[in-house]
C-alpha cells in the first residue's frame, strides 16, 4: 500500500509563514542591535527620523535594519513555502498562482 502525502491546510501554512517570519524579525533585530553595539559602541538610534540623530547614523541605520530584517522575513517564508512542498507534493496555493512549475525553469543564463 503506498503512503499518500496528506494535504496540508493552507490556512495554517499561512499561520506558520507569519510566525517565522516574526521570529525571524526577532531574531534579525537582536544580531543587527548587537552588531551594531560592537561595532559603533552605541545602541542603535531608537527614531532615524529624529534631528537629533546624526545623519550618516539614521541612513546607516534603515539601509542596515531593512536589508537585514527583509532578508530573514523572505529566508523564512521560503524554508516555509519548501517545507509545505515537501509535506504535500505542491506549492501553497499562494505560490501556485502564477501557473510556472519550479520544476520546468531553465537555468539562469551566465
Amino acid at each position: 500500500m503506498s503512503k499518500k502525502k496528506k494535504a496540508k491546510n493552507p490556512k495554517v501554512f499561512s499561520a506558520g509563514t507569519a510566525l517565522a517570519t516574526i521570529a525571524a524579525g526577532m531574531a534579525a533585530k537582536t544580531a543587527l542591535t548587537t552588531a551594531w553595539r560592537a561595532s559603533t559602541g552605541k545602541n542603535p538610534p531608537a527614531n532615524p527620523a529624529d534631528p537629533d540623530v546624526e545623519l550618516w547614523e539614521a541612513v546607516a541605520w534603515a539601509v542596515a535594519s531593512g536589508t537585514v530584517m527583509a532578508l530573514a522575513r523572505m529566508l523564512a517564508a521560503r524554508k516555509t513555502a519548501e517545507y509545505y512542498a515537501r509535506s504535500t507534493g505542491h506549492l501553497p496555493p499562494e505560490l501556485q498562482k502564477d501557473g510556472q512549475d519550479a520544476s520546468k525553469a531553465s537555468a539562469p543564463a551566465h
